[in-house]
């Protein structure tokens, strides 16, 4: 099914964006930003359904999560950067801990009803809230990339999402599935506990978060230091620094090689995850809360 959508949906994005550079249609616009956005983050959710634990783990379950997790994940991401963040040199690092921190409570608030909390769920739950709010957020940047001092940019639209869309399976659904096979790994009695592994993996996606958010950053530090070369030029506005082309391929080099290792880590901690809770559950698997007798006796 994840191929089918994947294939089917990439084909009506093709054939949306070709109509859109033909007829110059504004009207498309919200289509192209749509399905741009939420192809890659709904295949991938389609992907890890089939992989869920337990039959207590619907479709329309796992649907509502991505929804009402994405757009509660991005209202309270906004409201809390809006009002805690400031510049300065952890601008990033906040934003990891204030975003991780409200998709985690979204799981936590849409998964308080399920009587059995096995790993492998959390995970796929986890990666339902974190797609669904990076689904929402690409839609937003996308949108906003549409406008340029030139006018509206369809190129800068597309390129957008194409960017967006091939990172998002190390981006957002990758850090709250870890979170979420932890919080039901840790579960006690049935019931979500904040535990002192759940802490250390709160701090751990947030720390690769921000250093994801920040690797431009760090990429024009270490140019800087490692290189020199680049000059004034006049513009209109006064004087612009211009890069060397060894400089420009150096930063380039260096942002992708470092967010290749923070993907790389944190595809590494889901899968010694998914393998640990593999073989816990083989040995005692996870014991269900047992529901309400109503009517018993009868």
């Amino acid at each position: 099914m994840w191929l089918r959508i994947f294939l089917v949906g990439l084909a009506l994005w093709l054939v949306t964006v070709v109509v859109t550079f033909l007829t110059g249609n504004a009207n498309l616009v919200p289509t192209l930003v749509l399905l741009g956005s939420f192809l890659v983050p709904v295949t991938f959710v389609a992907w890890a359904f089939e992989r869920r634990d337990t039959g207590e783990l619907t479709a329309g379950l796992v649907f509502s999560t991505f929804l009402a997790g994405g757009v509660l994940g991005v209202l309270g991401a906004s409201v809390l950067e809006a009002f805690l963040l400031h510049p300065s040199p952890w601008l990033f690092f906040g934003v990891g801990l204030i975003e991780e921190a409200v998709k985690l409570a979204a799981l936590m608030v849409l998964t308080r009803h399920l009587r059995t909390r096995s790993p492998h769920d959390g995970m796929v739950l986890g990666a339902a809230v974190g797609f669904g709010f990076a689904a929402f957020e690409s839609a937003g940047y996308a949108f906003t990339a549409l406008f340029t001092v030139d006018g509206l940019s369809i190129v800068q639209l597309v390129q957008t999402e194409l960017i967006r869309g091939l990172l998002a399976p190390v981006g957002h659904g990758l850090w709250t599935a870890i979170l979420g096979g932890v919080l039901f790994a840790t579960s006690r009695h049935g019931r979500i506990a904040i535990t002192g592994k759940l802490l250390l993996a709160y701090l751990g996606v947030s720390v690769l978060h921000g250093l994801w958010d920040s690797m431009d950053s760090f990429a024009v530090y270490l140019t800087m230091l490692l290189t020199d070369g680049e000059r004034l030029v006049p513009s209109w506005q006064g004087w612009l620094v211009e890069p060397s082309t060894e400089q420009v391929n150096l930063f380039s080099s260096m942002q992708w090689a470092g967010l290749a290792i923070i993907s790389i880590t944190g595809v590494a901690w889901l899968v010694v995850l998914w393998r640990r809770s593999a073989r816990f559950e083989r040995v005692a698997p996870p014991i269900p809360v047992p529901p309400s007798w109503h009517g018993a006796g009868r």
